[in-house]
C-alpha cells in the first residue's frame, strides 16, 4: 500500500466516526459549494459533488461558479453552466448567480433569476469591490424584491466590513443574507452588528475549529448554516469540524439539526426564519496542554504545506513527537499520531512526485490529515 492509499484509507475510516457524531434524523444541506474551474487551478465537478452528497447523505447544496477564466463578460457563460448543472440535478443543486459589479450586475442578476437562479453570490475580494460601493444597494433591493438570498464572501483578504454590511441590511429590510466563512474577516464586528437580526446567517466554511467555537458564542444557532466550500473544503473534515465544535459549544440535537440543514432549507424555501435563541459556548477553551502544543506546531506547519515547501522548521516532526505523549487521552493521541505519521510520509513524498497532478494529490492528502489531527486536538477537553 502506498502512502497515498494509506492516507485515503485512514480518512475513509473517519466516516464512521462522523456518523456517530451526527444527530438522529438530521437533514443535511450544504449552503456553499462551487462548480467550474477557478483561475487558481481549483476545479469543482458536478459528478464529484453529487458523489460527495450521496456518500454523506446530503439532501441539497447551494451551487455557484468559481472565479472562472471566461468570467468576462459578467460571469454569463459560467452562470449558464451553473444553471444547466442545477437543472440536470433535478432540484438537488440550488443555483446562485455570481455577479461582478463592474459588468452590468443588475442585468445579469435579472437574467439568471428569470432562468431559475435561486440566490445571488458576491465576492468582494475576487471581484475587487468594497462594501460601501453604491452599486451594491440595488442588488440587495433586487434580492428583497425577488425573495432570494445573497451569499457574500466574508473570509480572508478583506478589511473590516461590518459597518458597511449592516447599513445595507438595515436599508434593505427583509433581505436574506449568508455571510460566508463565518465572517472571519470581521467576526466580532459582524456578530456584534448582525447577530440577532432575523434573516442574517453565517456559514461554517472555515479551516479552523477555533473560528467556529468563536462564532458559536457570538450568534444564535438559528443564524448558522453548515457549509463546506467544496472543492476547497473536504469531507469528512468539514462536517466533523462543524459537529464536534457545536457539541463542544453546547448545541443540543435540535440546534445541531438546524445548523446542519434546516436553517438552509428554510432559506431556500423562503420560509420564515426560526426564532432566535441565545448563543452557545464560552469565551475560553480548555484543552490538554500537550494538544495545545501540537496545535501550535501544526499552525507552524500548515503554511509550508500549502505552499508546497520543505518542512525546514521541523514543525510537523515536533507535532508528531508530542502526539506520543498520552497524558490520559490514549485514543485521541493515537488518532493524532496515526494522522500525523502518514502526513509526514506524504509531505516527504510530495517533494519527489513525478508529475504536478501527483504532487498536488499528495500535498492535498497531507493537508487533509493534518486538518483532522488539528480538529481532534482543539475539540478534546482537558
Amino acid at each position: 500500500m502506498t502512502h497515498l492509499e494509506r492516507a485515503r484509507s485512514i480518512v475513509d475510516a473517519y466516516d464512521a466516526f462522523l456518523r456517530a457524531e451526527l444527530p438522529p434524523g438530521a437533514l443535511l444541506f450544504d449552503a456553499h459549494t462551487h462548480l467550474g474551474d477557478d483561475i487558481d487551478g481549483m476545479q469543482g465537478r458536478p459528478e464529484q459533488l453529487t458523489a460527495i452528497l450521496d456518500r454523506y447523505g446530503f439532501a441539497r447544496a447551494n451551487v455557484f461558479c468559481l472565479d472562472e477564466p471566461d468570467r468576462e463578460p459578467a460571469f454569463t457563460a459560467a452562470n449558464d453552466r451553473t444553471l444547466a448543472c442545477a437543472e440536470r440535478s433535478e432540484g438537488r443543486f440550488v443555483p446562485y448567480v455570481r455577479l461582478d459589479l463592474a459588468e452590468r450586475p443588475l442585468e445579469e442578476a435579472r437574467r439568471a433569476l428569470d432562468r431559475g437562479a435561486r440566490g445571488i453570490k458576491l465576492h468582494p475580494r475576487a471581484q475587487s469591490f468594497s462594501l460601501d460601493d453604491a452599486r451594491l444597494a440595488p442588488i440587495f433591493e433586487l434580492a428583497v424584491e425577488r425573495e432570494v438570498p445573497i451569499l457574500i464572501h466574508g473570509g480572508r483578504g478583506l478589511p473590516p466590513i461590518a459597518e458597511q454590511l449592516e447599513k445595507l441590511v438595515r436599508r434593505c429590510d427583509g433581505v436574506r443574507l449568508i455571510i460566508a466563512h463565518a465572517g472571519i474577516a470581521d467576526m466580532s464586528g459582524l456578530a456584534g452588528r448582525l447577530g440577532g437580526v432575523p434573516g442574517v446567517y453565517f456559514d461554517t466554511s472555515v479551516w479552523s475549529a477555533l473560528d467556529l467555537l468563536d462564532l458559536y458564542r457570538r450568534v444564535s444557532p438559528e443564524q448558522i448554516v453548515y457549509a463546506s466550500d467544496y472543492p476547497y473544503g473536504r469531507q469528512p473534515n468539514s462536517l466533523l469540524a462543524s459537529v464536534r465544535t457545536a457539541r463542544l459549544a453546547g448545541f443540543d440535537d435540535r440546534q445541531l439539526r438546524l445548523m446542519l440543514g434546516e436553517n438552509a432549507h428554510r432559506i431556500a424555501e423562503r420560509e420564515t426564519p426560526e426564532p432566535l435563541s441565545i448563543p452557545r459556548g464560552v469565551a475560553s477553551l480548555v484543552q490538554p496542554l500537550t494538544f495545545a502544543r501540537i496545535h501550535h506546531y501544526l499552525a507552524m506547519a500548515v503554511p509550508m504545506l500549502w505552499l508546497r515547501q520543505r518542512d525546514g522548521l521541523g514543525a510537523l516532526g515536533l507535532a508528531l513527537n508530542a502526539s506520543l505523549e498520552r497524558d490520559g487521552h490514549e485514543e485521541e493521541s493515537w488518532r493524532v499520531q496515526e494522522l500525523l505519521s502518514t502526513a509526514s510520509d506524504l509531505w516527504r513524498e510530495g517533494g519527489e512526485a513525478a508529475s504536478e497532478d501527483d504532487r498536488d494529490a499528495t500535498y492535498r492528502s497531507a493537508i487533509q490529515l493534518v486538518n483532522l489531527a488539528d480538529l481532534i486536538t482543539v475539540t478534546t477537553r482537558a
